[in-house]
């Protein structure tokens, strides 16, 4: 009898393993990938019938690499019935399901040092060597599965890029459903107690939702708009096409709309969970709030992002441990997640990113402020929903009140998934336009500062942190400054207290970088914006006059002498171009035109970012070299922990006694820094102490201030 796991003195044998992992990978896999999900399940531990293994399991050390048995053996098949191109696609996923799934590399590749498909295929000497595990035969038929269905979706691919992109998307897909059963069987195996179940009633969801809808009073003409464009978006979202457009004015309560639409969908079209992506943490952490509230009696709702763990001090706190089981695969009802987790999921080449793949199917997934897609992912991001929702039976809602128009992208690149557009009629938005934009020209930053004294609330956003924190020397009065430089603890804290101040109606000045564009709350008098993309501007403007108590709020664009590089030199440009030539820029024409330019001006970029354009064969896709290389957000950073309170002394100290996931609680306390320039500065200068558990610390508490975050070119004057 050979075994495949032991522990504590059970034992699971082998051929138990392989059926539990093949059954299980079935049920993750859509019907047309059940065959080959069913292979991957039999095939994929066949090495552990080798004596040497069956030794590992009492503790020998000797060196053995069962992964790569199984892809040899469907190898050995497929040669034998000339399907060697299908059986790429196992190859890959065996070979890879522990370690990832590998580059294909080249049939020159080393056996005995290169990590690549061909080398493993060959593996020789101190790997596989004589090892026999041949006796998989004898309780275990592998053969080949029927290609047939799957042969018939790749032929649908418009041109060879099509093909490889599709080729590669459903070889993750196949690897997501193997490495979860595999890891479930196993977690079976050795603990069988765990509970994965979550609670969800979505029928009682749905009801709590529309109580919610029920609740607004439509008592003014904007809050009348804001009920006609709800009712239109919702009327509209019935027909299960793959991508609806949610395009809706900043205060038009687009987030609960969402929601009560993802829902309807889920319910009319029969889907299993409500995917929430965001671009911000902030904004998860206050949608979460909002969706809590409001349903989370009757539904378990998944956080995933760096800022949320689900530590608890109450050992029998079980629903924490298994909301937080369920941030490694999303087999949640309902999960909120951030765009680069999702995006680098889909992405990845490891276990620990793909094995949520599987469940993005039978989803509703929605994307909000889908306008922040970085340019050159806008191809790898739209390739993978096009597959989710044309191969895995999901349905996404794009959501933004700066809605590019994708329709072309869609045609070239999602396999024309069908979309539609759910406010066709934009009568209404009128309503929503409760301040005029200004251009003010190039400006000094004293005579912003002046000007915004004039009003009893200002808001003034700028490009960069540098230019925040002097603007907040150059306030008076009561003054508030928001930037990505202070920790997430401190700039809750900050945003609390601005809410305080503009309820009591008090005088009031803030500076901010973009951070404050998108989903925090804050209705000023007066925004000030520097110069920057248009999306900025207008989410800018949704700052001010935000609830309508005014008969008109006022935004001034100002530029400045500061000097812009990059994507956001770009974008300045083509606005200062359409301001200059006196369009409205608060128009859905207006944005449209934006984006024509933008797209038009990255059009190389655009089309460059595939794994196809680095693959020249189906035993070739890079996918380890792509997954690294696939950037959602281009500046690597690192992050800094300001250890300058109680919580972060007793979270330190937690840290020395190796408890879980203190890491994840100390980015609440964390300042990123960009590695080239800022990181590596700091690092010279002093200013930071390696813990050497992976976590560095501000080695001088008098560089960080609450106000206004980490300075790390302060300069301090000792007297000695």
């Amino acid at each position: 009898m050979k075994y495949a796991h032991k522990k504590d003195g059970k034992v699971q044998t082998i051929k138990e393993h392989l059926i539990g992992t093949a059954e299980k990978a079935v049920n993750n896999s859509k019907e047309f990938m059940k065959p080959m999900a069913y292979t991957l399940g039999i095939a994929h531990d066949i090495g552990k019938y080798a004596d040497d293994f069956q030794k590992r399991l009492d503790g020998s050390s000797v060196r053995y690499e069962h992964s790569a048995c199984g892809a040899i053996e469907l190898g050995n098949l497929a040669t034998a019935t000339n399907q060697e191109d299908m059986t790429y696609m196992l190859q890959y996923c065996i070979a890879g399901h522990h370690t990832g799934l590998p580059d294909g590399g080249t049939p020159q590749d080393f056996a005995e040092t290169d990590a690549t498909l061909h080398a493993r295929l060959k593996r020789k000497k101190n790997y596989i060597g004589t090892a026999d595990y041949s006796s998989y035969k004898d309780e275990i038929e592998l053969k080949l599965p029927d290609y047939t269905d799957v042969i018939e979706k790749l032929s649908e691919s418009a041109n060879e890029i099509d093909f490889f992109e599709k080729y590669a998307f459903f070889t993750r897909y196949l690897f997501s459903c193997l490495t979860d059963a595999d890891f479930i069987d196993t977690e079976q195996f050795c603990n069988p107690d765990i509970d994965r179940n979550l609670k969800y009633d979505f029928e009682k969801v749905e009801e709590a939702v529309d109580n919610k809808f029920k609740s607004f009073i439509a008592d003014t003409p904007l809050k009348k708009a804001r009920n006609i464009l709800q009712e239109q978006a919702i009327n509209n979202s019935s027909e299960n096409e793959q991508i609806s457009i949610l395009n809706m004015p900043t205060g038009s309560g687009k987030t609960l709309c969402s929601m009560k639409i993802a829902l309807k969908k889920l319910r009319e079209h029969n889907k299993k969970r409500i995917i929430y992506v965001i671009p911000y943490t902030s904004i998860i952490e206050q949608t979460a709030e909002i969706f809590e509230d409001i349903f989370g009696e009757y539904t378990d709702i998944v956080q995933h992002h760096s800022n949320y763990c689900y530590d608890s001090d109450n050992d029998n706190d079980t629903t924490a441990e298994k909301l937080k089981r369920s941030t490694e695969n999303w087999d949640a009802p309902v999960i909120i997640t951030t765009s680069v987790q999702f995006f680098q999921s889909l992405y990845h080449y490891k276990s620990s990113g793909l094995r949520k793949l599987h469940n993005m199917a039978d989803s509703v997934i929605i994307f909000d402020e889908v306008h922040m897609i970085p340019i050159e992912c806008i191809q790898p991001c739209l390739r993978g929903i096009g597959y989710i929702t044309k191969y895995l039976n999901s349905e996404v809602v794009f959501l933004s009140a700066t809605m590019p128009d994708y329709s072309g992208f869609f045609t070239k690149y999602t396999g024309n998934s069908t979309f539609k557009e759910l406010i066709p009629d934009k009568t209404a938005f009128s309503f929503f336009k409760k301040c005029r934009y200004s251009y003010i020209g190039e400006t000094e930053l004293e005579s912003v500062v002046e000007k915004s004294n004039e009003y009893n609330s200002s808001l003034i956003i700028v490009n960069s942190r540098k230019t925040a924190r002097k603007i907040y020397g150059l306030l008076t009065g009561k003054k508030y400054h928001l930037s990505t430089y202070m920790t997430p603890n401190d700039r809750s804290d900050i945003i609390s207290q601005i809410r305080c101040s503009l309820e009591n109606g008090e005088k009031i000045s803030v500076v901010s970088t973009s951070l404050v564009e998108a989903g925090v709350d804050l209705d000023f008098e007066v925004v000030f914006r520097q110069l920057a993309g248009l999306d900025n501007i207008l989410q800018s403007g949704g700052r001010c006059n935000r609830e309508g108590k005014r008969e008109c709020g006022e935004v001034f664009v100002f530029e400045t002498d500061e000097k812009l590089r990059g994507d956001i030199k770009v974008r300045a440009s083509i606005v200062k171009d359409m301001l200059d030539s006196g369009m409205d820029i608060d128009s859905d024409k207006s944005v449209k035109e934006y984006y024509r330019r933008i797209f038009k001006y990255n059009d190389e970029i655009i089309g460059d970012k595939t794994i196809a354009s680095k693959t020249n064969g189906l035993d070739r896709i890079p996918f380890r070299t792509y997954s690294d290389e696939f950037k959602y957000i281009n500046e690597e950073t690192v992050s800094v922990v300001i250890n300058n309170n109680e919580e972060t002394e007793k979270l330190f100290l937690q840290l020395e006694y190796g408890h879980k996931n203190v890491r994840r609680k100390l980015q609440r306390y964390s300042v990123s820094l960009k590695i080239k320039g800022e990181f590596d500065k700091a690092l010279s200068l002093g200013l930071l102490h390696d813990t050497g558990k992976g976590i560095y610390v501000l080695a001088d508490n008098s560089y960080y201030d609450e106000q206004t975050g980490l300075d790390i070119d302060k300069e301090n004057n000792y007297i000695f």
